[in-house]
């Protein structure tokens, strides 16, 4: 049985999960998870850093072989077990998906991330409204590139689903809820057809609502 340490309100984790749903893999069944980081810590022990020495989840062991970085996961167990072929093998496909997965990590959470957390976790008299609001902004500047992408197809590496949804639905999901929870804080939420109807087949057609 596979082991994912990381808690399940942890985005990167939550990735695991959903593309674990997606493969028809259980937990308590096909793998175990173990709640690991913040209330939980674990992650700071010997025997955690001697599996991942960044000390973050999710980190994923699969008999003897041990993993992190949560998109390098998505991809692991996408070839691994994916016998069904839930996710798309091309090459064109999966080199499209890629450059999606690099461009969340690398473009937009890094722009949504601090806005993020500045609302969910630091406390209310540390935080900088103001660098809130423009790190908000900014992300949803970047969100114009991936909804030019979604109003050409349904997917966002074609018209089929991949890791590439799974990687940026969650991000979108953070994107809305922080402009429903705080939108004195953040402003207005830019209107995105694209991206709006993308997250409605989400919720519609694959296991994003187990995890969101």
């Amino acid at each position: 049985m596979m082991r994912l340490w990381g808690r399940t309100t942890s985005i990167n984790v939550q990735k695991i999960l959903w593309c674990l749903n997606e493969l028809g893999l259980k937990e308590g069944v096909d793998y175990e998870r173990i709640d690991a980081g913040l209330q939980f810590g674990v992650v700071n022990t010997p025997e955690f850093l001697a599996l991942n020495p960044n000390g973050l989840v999710p980190t994923l062991q699969d008999e003897s072989f041990v993993l992190w970085e949560s998109n390098s996961i998505l991809r692991y167990l996408a070839r691994k077990y994916d016998q069904n072929g839930r996710y798309p093998a091309d090459i064109n496909s999966q080199a499209s998906a890629d450059k999606w997965m690099d461009w969340q990590l690398t473009t937009f959470w890094p722009a949504m991330r601090p806005a993020f957390l500045g609302l969910t976790r630091t406390p209310e008299n540390e935080r900088n409204y103001d660098l809130i609001r423009k790190d908000y902004a900014t992300a949803s500047g970047q969100l114009k590139i991936l909804n030019q992408a979604l109003e050409s197809h349904l997917y966002c590496a074609g018209n089929r689903f991949s890791l590439a949804d799974i990687a940026l639905g969650l991000c979108v999901n953070r994107w809305i809820m922080l402009a429903e929870k705080f939108p004195e804080r953040v402003g207005e939420r830019t209107s995105y057809p694209g991206i709006e109807a993308w997250m409605k087949r989400l919720e519609s057609e694959t296991a994003y609502l187990t995890v969101a």
